[in-house]
């Protein structure tokens, strides 16, 4: 008998994401996951007196952060990276029907049509960039003070600290979404996926 593999047969299987793509999504996994873990031993008393050493944690979070839209920028290189990007700043009148199937809680994939990606993913796509950018914006703030007078850098923690704690909560939905479909996360971390998921989840995709 066979071993088990982690690819789909050649047969079923669906080519979903290249090298660039799945080398991005672990890079910037890896610098927000630092991100959150550092904010999380800075805010939280508890985890604060466990870890110590703030002056660290302080230095590796501000340096993560720095770093977060390196691997971005750096795939841009790809041009199947930057045909995804595109993909993702489109939407179709196929995708407000996937948004209207969404909120009434339908699931039947007839009634959520989706190209590549589904309208969730794009909106998460969206929103975490420009989040990204707006808490590099108001942490440069923040690290350096010499640059802005007092109140901007008041402002600047007030947006940095909420939106992080919404941030920590859009992230553990996405992490949730994925654990809930093996599918999904076989094609990032193999970059294929069983052609039956994709004709069902994804039934516009033509790849």
């Amino acid at each position: 008998m066979s071993p088990p593999t982690d690819t789909p047969p050649a047969g079923t299987a669906v080519r979903r994401f290249g090298p660039a793509q799945r080398w991005v999504h672990r890079a910037t996994a890896v610098l927000t996951g630092v991100c959150v873990l550092t904010a999380a031993c800075l805010y939280v008393p508890q985890l604060a007196q466990l870890v110590g050493r703030r002056a660290l944690v302080v230095t590796v979070h501000e340096w993560s952060g720095l770093l977060l839209p390196v691997p971005v920028l750096a795939g841009l290189v790809s041009r199947a990276f930057r045909a995804d990007l595109g993909r993702l700043n489109r939407f179709g009148p196929y995708d407000r029907t996937w948004l209207r199937a969404a909120l009434r809680r339908d699931r039947r994939p007839s009634s959520r049509p989706a190209a590549k990606f589904n309208a969730g993913q794009k909106l998460y796509a969206s929103w975490i960039a420009g989040a990204t950018l707006v808490m590099l914006g108001t942490g440069l703030m923040m690290w350096f003070t010499h640059l802005t007078p007092l109140v901007w850098r008041t402002s600047a923690t007030f947006v940095h600290d909420w939106l992080a704690l919404t941030l920590g909560i859009v992230l553990a939905g996405h992490i949730g979404m994925a654990l809930a479909d093996p599918e999904a996360r076989r094609g990032m971390r193999t970059g294929s996926v069983r052609r039956e998921w994709a004709e069902r989840e994804h039934p516009l995709w033509r790849p």
